[in-house]
């Protein structure tokens, strides 16, 4: 008997409620997945923010702060390339003639 009443009850939608049904389905699943997709960009960008001096460290600045340059004249320390010790006795020592 149930079946007979699913036979009776069931009648032909026409295109127009089709459509509508079809476009308001894609409408609504492409909302939600929008929805759910900005949702954990945001939720994942939170973890970016980090107090500053902290144990980890992302990049340079984080560590040091604000850079300090060094003027043109400064000594640049013991690794100055073209005044190693080898360099200057090369220069000193007298040159052989051929």
């Amino acid at each position: 008997m149930t079946l007979a009443a699913l036979v009776q009850t069931t009648a032909a939608a026409n295109p127009v409620e089709i459509a509508v049904g079809a476009l308001l389905g894609l409408v609504l699943s492409t909302g939600f997945l929008l929805t759910l997709f900005i949702g954990f960009i945001v939720l994942a960008g939170f973890t970016k923010f980090r107090r500053t001096r902290t144990l980890v460290v992302r990049n340079l600045s984080d560590a040091d702060g604000e850079p300090s340059y060094l003027p043109p004249d400064a000594p640049r320390g013991p690794a100055d390339q073209l005044r190693t010790p080898e360099l200057l006795e090369q220069a000193q020592a007298p040159r052989a003639e051929e």
